[in-house]
């Protein structure tokens, strides 16, 4: 009888897991990572911060989105390898972030709550998306010959 290795052992597996850990212990990495999930700590306390709180439907929203984008985004960095994916859960965050003061039940649609929510919903998305394209890199012209991606 034979025995066949599990995945874990198979050489793509392992040049995968190895180049998302260099995406991720870069200072670029690190910094999108902090500042995701600053944003999502922010989102969760804008109401407060901001002074919209009285509109209690967004005020929740945001504290829901801003908790599950923290979440989201701060498992990322210990293990990229396997979360990779969820930083388009955030980008999806974002956006619904952006949208969220027109889609609430209820007038809640102020101008403080509107630039609050699209500024820290577009700055989610954008950094949802960063975190989704760390690993693709530049390619180089002997990289591009191969059409395997270069870490900057």
């Amino acid at each position: 009888m034979t025995t066949h290795p599990t995945i874990e052992h198979h050489p793509d597996v392992a040049e995968m897991r190895a180049r998302f850990e260099r995406a991720t212990s870069t200072p670029r990495g690190q910094a999108i990572e902090a500042l995701a999930f600053l944003t999502g700590v922010y989102l969760a306390a804008s109401p407060w911060i901001a002074g919209f709180s009285g509109l209690t439907a967004l005020a929740v929203c945001n504290l829901i989105l801003g908790l599950a984008y923290a979440l989201c985004v701060s498992g990322l960095g210990s293990a990229y390898e396997r979360t990779h994916a969820m930083a388009w859960c955030a980008v999806a965050i974002g956006a619904f972030t952006i949208l969220s003061p027109w889609l609430v039940a209820g007038n809640v649609d102020t101008t403080r709550s509107v630039w609050n929510n699209v500024v820290v919903g577009l700055l989610a998305l954008l950094l949802g998306a960063a975190m989704a394209l760390l690993t693709r890199g530049r390619r180089t012209g002997a990289t591009r010959a191969r059409g395997k991606t270069s870490l900057p």
